[in-house]
């Protein structure tokens, strides 16, 4: 047996006033999700545990089969593993968008999905100049990144709100505050002067891009003890393809094959045919691969339903196709989104989500689409999303 697991990330939401009430699944073609969804089992699931952040990183260690009440221990870390970067004894590292401020505002908390080499030359300038024995800056993807701190510890008591929660928000009103924020907020102001006139946002304001003219910093943590590889919790050798350090940096830690993929980004311009094929290839060498595809999230951050409707369609209609044409009696698929992201608030909330099942051993249970309402109609809810994955798997 093998198994697909495709995550859309972000891609439940809320019901659209401006769309008769319907959500953005539910405005999608999506013939071949549907045509799963009537012959595989369709259900909710809760990603998010009680009380904890509706973040990516906690959703998305229940699909991979983790419960992030015992494994979960801060995102920074998890996206730091990804890009190689080490965490030792009194280091915590950060996330660090950059991101458009414009009048005092969030005006792009990804700066207009800046380019790998554009970002690359940013955050190494950041680096020489507010780098010291105590501060680091690595280049990530696009606008994501990393700020590594040693012997400030204190930070982690700080309240940080991540970029993507304030867009069109004073900044000001949002700054990292209380205990250990000081020397956050600190880089953050100087950001500033080192990012305004460089180079590289001279070049994208003459082009009418939007300038990375200042750093986010959240999401801190520190060192992250070994988690249990997927083989050794599910027997299966797996392996993980994502535009994202999250995702990656939750495939290594779980040991699983790193698919590298050219054209897979974290964004709309994503190649979703070379990714589901890249993933369907790795499973002649691999009993279990994990797709993660994060344009409907983008899309819903910025409030756009046309994109996140675009995005759903063009999973549907590029990577949801190969799956369904997969033999069913040797292959079973789990496709569910992680979250959801409104787009009348455009950040994540805690909502459980739709899944569904489909392959060798999985009955119909009556769903007619993959759609919120439709799974919530088949009466069957998976409290605990970190069973989804043995399920899956039994």
């Amino acid at each position: 047996m093998k198994y697909l697991v495709l995550i859309m990330d972000g891609a439940a939401g809320w019901p659209l006033t401006s769309h008769e009430g319907r959500t953005s699944l539910e405005l999608a073609n999506t013939p071949h999700l549907d045509a799963l969804a009537r012959e595989g089992s369709v259900g909710v699931v809760r990603t998010v545990p009680e009380g904890m952040e509706p973040s990516s990183a906690c959703a998305c260690m229940s699909l991979l089969g983790y419960d992030p009440r015992v494994f979960f221990m801060g995102r920074g870390s998890i996206e730091a593993r990804s890009i190689g970067i080490p965490v030792d004894d009194g280091e915590v590292v950060f996330r660090c968008n950059l991101v458009s401020v414009r009048d005092g505002r969030m005006d792009s908390y990804s700066s207009g999905y800046i380019s790998n080499e554009e970002a690359r030359e940013l955050v190494i300038t950041l680096d020489d100049v507010l780098g010291n024995r105590e501060v680091s800056f690595y280049p990530g993807i696009s606008y994501r990144h990393i700020c590594k701190l040693r012997g400030h510890e204190e930070t982690l008591e700080a309240t940080c709100t991540p970029a993507h929660d304030i867009p069109g928000g004073v900044i000001a009103e949002h700054l990292p505050r209380g205990g250990g924020s000081e020397l956050l907020r600190d880089l953050m102001h100087r950001s500033v002067a080192v990012l305004q006139d460089h180079p590289v946002n001279v070049r994208r304001v003459a082009r009418g891009e939007p300038a990375a003219n200042m750093i986010w910093l959240f999401w801190g943590s520190g060192q992250i003890p070994p988690l249990p590889s997927f083989r050794e919790t599910f027997g299966l050798g797996a392996a993980i393809t994502s535009g994202v350090d999250l995702l990656l940096g939750l495939g290594k830690m779980l040991d699983m094959q790193i698919l590298e993929i050219p054209g897979v980004t974290g964004d709309l311009e994503n190649d979703y045919r070379a990714q589901i094929r890249g993933a369907v290839q790795s499973l002649e060498t691999n009993d279990l691969v994990v797709v993660h595809v994060e344009a409907p999230d983008e899309a819903g951050h910025d409030g756009s339903v046309a994109d996140k409707v675009r995005a759903i369609e063009r999973i549907d209609a590029n990577m949801v196709a190969v799956a369904r044409s997969l033999a069913r009696d040797a292959v079973r698929v789990l496709v569910a989104p992680d979250h959801p992201t409104p787009i009348l608030v455009q950040t994540h909330v805690a909502d459980p989500v739709p899944f569904l099942m489909w392959g060798a051993g999985i009955a119909a249970n009556g769903a007619g689409r993959f759609t919120e309402a439709e799974a919530a109609g088949t009466g069957l809810v998976v409290e605990d999303g970190h069973r989804l994955m043995a399920d899956l798997t039994a």
